[in-house]
């Protein structure tokens, strides 16, 4: 196998400078021994194109599902040493194959690709059908050498417009244990839409219960609140473990869900909870014991478990 790199014609003017390479030539020889070894990827040399390393991939027996033709598929790939995190190179490429008989190349369509450390790769699983090179009509493949290659239209860096987060979790210790506060509601049916808790203090924070009934008016919605805090700045938040309960006043059967939740509470997001916590009429059926002569208990069990930072 031989690699080579040419340089694009009519770029820049001669006389002063070089044109900027922008094509890589990917010569196969002894083709039929790389197809006595079956389907798998075969790459190139690693080559610096436009400022980028990168290699092509040739995987000569790429059958597509449910079909029984083969076909020779191509892959181009951005090297790790040019992967740059909060980077995205964005590219425009052909793939070539060469013709032989008449000294040109046969491109593929072009293609369009933003490479990144989640997707450093792309390219065509149908670049020829092996039949179709495998001919001895075919002027691909002359005397068991094939020439594959690629074709730069254009390569830009661009800086990622994104935003990181960092979350640290602590261990559960005495400063962070989870703390419960139960709010008693002596007559239900007297409260306002919506209601809320006596404030109550968790982790240095203030918080209380927010329930009112569902937008559909079949369900009871509870949520737990965080009051604003000059603790919090802008970009960090305090992750935090929650259970919300309904307490059966006449048993141990509370309505809770099975888990805790673990939310990010910050001054931007400041309430989490359950917008059909229970059916208004589950709730309201004397035998399930959560709501006995108008009165009802709702407990939140919270634990700040950790903190995050956005940058």
């Amino acid at each position: 196998m031989g690699n080579s790199c040419i340089t694009g014609a009519g770029r820049l003017n001669a006389a002063s400078f070089p044109s900027e390479q922008t094509t890589f030539h990917w010569t196969i020889d002894g083709f039929s021994s790389l197809l006595d070894k079956g389907a798998g990827w075969t790459h190139s040399r690693v080559f610096k194109i436009m400022g980028m390393e990168w290699c092509l991939k040739l995987n000569p027996m790429v059958k597509k599902s449910g079909k029984e033709e083969e076909y020779v598929s191509l892959k181009l790939e951005l090297a790790r040493s040019s992967v740059k995190p909060n980077t995205i190179i964005e590219a425009s490429f052909m793939f070539l194959i060469y013709d032989q008989s008449y000294g040109k190349h046969r491109k593929h369509k072009v293609i369009t690709h933003s490479f990144h450390t989640a997707s450093t790769r792309s390219g065509t699983s149908r670049m020829i059908a092996l039949n179709t090179l495998r001919k001895q009509s075919s002027r691909f493949l002359v005397k068991n050498s094939c020439i594959f290659g690629i074709e730069f239209i254009k390569v830009a860096t661009v800086k990622a417009n994104t935003t990181s987060e960092t979350l640290s979790v602590q261990k559960m210790n005495i400063f962070n244990e989870a703390k419960v506060h139960t709010w008693e509601i002596e007559d239900f049916y007297a409260l306002k839409n919506p209601d809320y808790s006596p404030e109550f203090e968790v982790s240095g924070y203030t918080w209380f219960i927010r329930m009112r009934p569902s937008c559909d008016g079949n369900h009871l919605s509870i949520f737990l609140k965080m009051k604003r805090s000059n603790l919090l700045s802008r970009d960090s938040a305090n992750l935090v473990e929650l259970t919300l309960s309904i307490k059966d006043q006449e048993s141990d059967k509370h309505k809770k869900f099975s888990r805790p939740g673990r939310f990010q509470f910050s001054n931007n997001s400041r309430t989490w909870g359950w917008k059909k916590f229970i059916t208004l009429e589950d709730f309201k059926d004397s035998s399930n014991g959560y709501l006995v002569k108008g009165k009802c208990c709702i407990e939140a069990e919270v634990a700040v478990v950790g903190s995050s930072k956005t940058k």
